[in-house]
């Protein structure tokens, strides 16, 4: 196993979240960090782009999940979108940073998930 991987840094979402109704009655910006490891490593990849993660590819297919949707739980945001990620092929290893931004007294908060 190699200790290649690609990196997503804060990939934007607004999505409805929160446990009280009225916190979900809103689209909330949230931020993802995504890191995956890929079953190839980069110096067996030969510049063959069908043999990589397709980060784009990802970004879309997250984005296409969760847009729409209601969660009560960033957790579950997390874990959706690290089990999605998890099923693309060529896909060894994701980890999944949420973070939410609704505590004044704090930059935000987050949950990671790894799978």
């Amino acid at each position: 196993m190699s200790d290649d991987r690609i990196h997503i840094e804060q990939l934007e979402i607004d999505l409805n979240v929160g446990v009280p109704e009225l916190e979900r009655a809103r689209p909330q910006r949230l931020l993802l960090n995504i890191t995956l490891t890929p079953a190839t490593a980069f110096r067996e990849l030969g510049e063959d782009l069908g043999r990589t993660i397709d980060y784009a590819a990802v970004c879309q297919a997250v984005t296409t999940s969760l847009r729409g949707r209601s969660f009560k739980l960033i957790e579950t945001v997390a874990d959706e979108t690290a089990l999605l990620i998890k099923r693309q092929a060529g896909v060894q290893r994701v980890e999944v940073e949420v973070r939410k931004f609704i505590l004044p007294q704090t930059a935000y908060v987050a949950v990671r998930t790894t799978r």
